[in-house]
């Protein structure tokens, strides 16, 4: 069989650090911290005598997740205590959910994009549970450093159905993923410091065929990038086994990010290793109806919907809604632009596109040049769309309205103040711009004669002449159409 014979079988299940205060069982900081074993206490520790008290906010937080996602949500469900030795974990357990989690049955789409039609993501499970420690190995042979700062973290697992086709399809679902945490509050999902990370599990099968194969799960990658590479390679490595009659063993493997390939941890463990039993110490999680429709009352739009508004009700392109939407702060800001618009009766599909360019080149490129967020952006949503309608009145140029820019980060004048203090705005005037073209012709009969000789590139040097004899702003458009008008008379004389 060839490659293209083979189908691609994958499920995710992504770990999502939720932006809590405290821990999930004990009130201590859950903030990330580069010294090690800052954040800990006897819960943590797993000192006798320690009771776990669970985290109301990461219970809210895994609701909202899940309302988000289409799960239906558990009234009941419990705690369970999941059993394996790893030394990043003191109790030799982690308290996790098992048999019922809080959501389950849960389905995300995934609009088309220019590399990938729309798919489908169903979602098996998601559970609440403590995040483990973190391991380092300093390089010798001979020991291993822990740091709890993170066991006790609150931790989201998102399980999914294996309906993944593509690595790129992986991809797009953890990018979007991340949006949608970010969107809800819920995390802020930094893969750089471990917020977000995804294992997944992968087998393959010949096209058409129905039946599941051995499967491998390649764990703890915290990279978009570094899941597409290592699901395709593995999807390599999976087809050339079956090609030599290689047995394809389930097994546990680990992403060498450096080679480029897998390498086997461990062999893969099925549920009945953890000796799941639900965790004495904590009560059923009751979760009360009416606590839950307040939380979805409260849930913002999700990001695809609002593109999609974007897109059939402001007549925004596809692309521009997809930047504006990427990130829920950036998306707010332009609406309480187009909300000053509309307050001054300004606002047409014309000012919408001045406003949306001025956010997604602008806006955003200042943001990350002085390191802002953008809800602590400087300059007012009211600034900005009062310099959207002086350019959508030709009244200031692109060059004017980035000076007016650059200004109104340091003040509060409106965008015409500045203009006017600025001496920015355009002159349109063609009884005040005639003279001045004229003058410029006159004085350059060399370069008149090259422009009337087909150099019509010198249209530019002209320009720039009336520019600078102007005490003002000329608006460059009106001065090259008097230009043009003016030297097409004289070629005709």
């Amino acid at each position: 069989m060839t490659q293209a014979e083979y189908e691609l079988v994958v499920g995710l299940e992504v770990h999502c650090q939720l932006k809590t205060r405290s821990k999930m069982f004990s009130p201590v900081s859950a903030e990330f911290c580069e010294d090690p074993n800052v954040h800990v206490d006897p819960v943590v520790l797993g000192h006798p005598g320690s009771l776990p008290v669970p985290n109301e906010k990461a219970i809210e937080y895994v609701a909202r997740l899940g309302l988000a996602t289409g799960c239906s949500i558990r009234p009941v469900s419990h705690f369970a205590r999941k059993h394996y030795f790893y030394p990043d974990l003191p109790k030799g357990y982690q308290i996790s959910q098992f048999e019922d989690p809080i959501c389950y049955e849960g389905r995300i789409e995934i609009p088309a994009s220019k590399d990938e039609p729309e798919f489908v993501v169903r979602i098996t499970r998601i559970h609440l549970e403590e995040d483990a420690g973190k391991s380092i190995h300093d390089g010798s042979d001979t020991s291993t450093l822990l740091d709890y700062n993170r066991a006790g973290v609150p931790l989201a697992e998102l399980v999914t159905e294996p309906d993944i086709r593509t690595p790129h399809q992986a991809f797009v679902f953890l990018k979007y993923m991340r949006q949608l945490v970010r969107y809800l509050g819920v995390s802020d999902g930094n893969m750089q410091e471990g917020s977000l990370r995804c294992d997944a599990n992968i087998s393959i099968r010949p096209k058409g065929s129905t039946a599941l194969g051995v499967k491998t799960e390649i764990k703890n990658m915290n990279s978009f990038r570094h899941v597409e590479a290592a699901l395709g390679y593995e999807f390599e490595r999976q087809i050339d086994a079956l090609r030599n009659g290689t047995e394809i063993i389930q097994e546990t493997l680990l992403w060498d990010v450096d080679r480029q390939i897998t390498r086997s941890m461990r062999s893969k463990e099925d549920s009945h290793d953890y000796r799941y039993f639900r965790d004495p110490d904590l009560p059923p999680l009751v979760l009360n109806p009416e606590w839950l429709e307040r939380i979805k009352v409260s849930l913002p739009e999700l990001p695809t919907t609002k593109a999609t508004r974007f897109v059939e009700q402001l007549g925004l392109s596809d692309y521009d809604a997809d930047v504006l939407t990427e990130e829920r702060e950036t998306a707010e800001y332009f609406e309480r632009v187009l909300a000053a618009l509309d307050r001054d009766n300004s606002l047409d599909q014309v000012s919408t596109k001045n406003a949306a360019n001025l956010v997604m080149s602008d806006v955003r490129r200042i943001a990350n040049e002085h390191s802002l967020e953008i809800e602590s952006f400087p300059i007012d949503p009211e600034q900005l769309a009062g310099l959207v309608v002086l350019r959508v009145a030709s009244e200031v140029s692109s060059s004017a309205a980035q000076r007016i820019i650059e200004i109104m980060l340091d003040s509060n004048m409106s965008a015409h103040e500045i203009a006017v203090q600025q001496n920015l705005l355009s002159v349109t005037s063609e009884d005040l711009l005639i003279p001045l073209v004229r003058q410029v012709i006159d004085d350059n009969p060399k370069q008149v004669e090259q422009y009337l000789s087909g150099k019509e590139t010198l249209i530019g040097y002209f320009i720039g002449n009336v520019m600078r004899m102007f005490d003002g702003s000329p608006d460059p458009q009106v001065v090259r159409g008097l230009l043009q008008e003016e030297l097409e008379r004289r070629a005709t004389n």
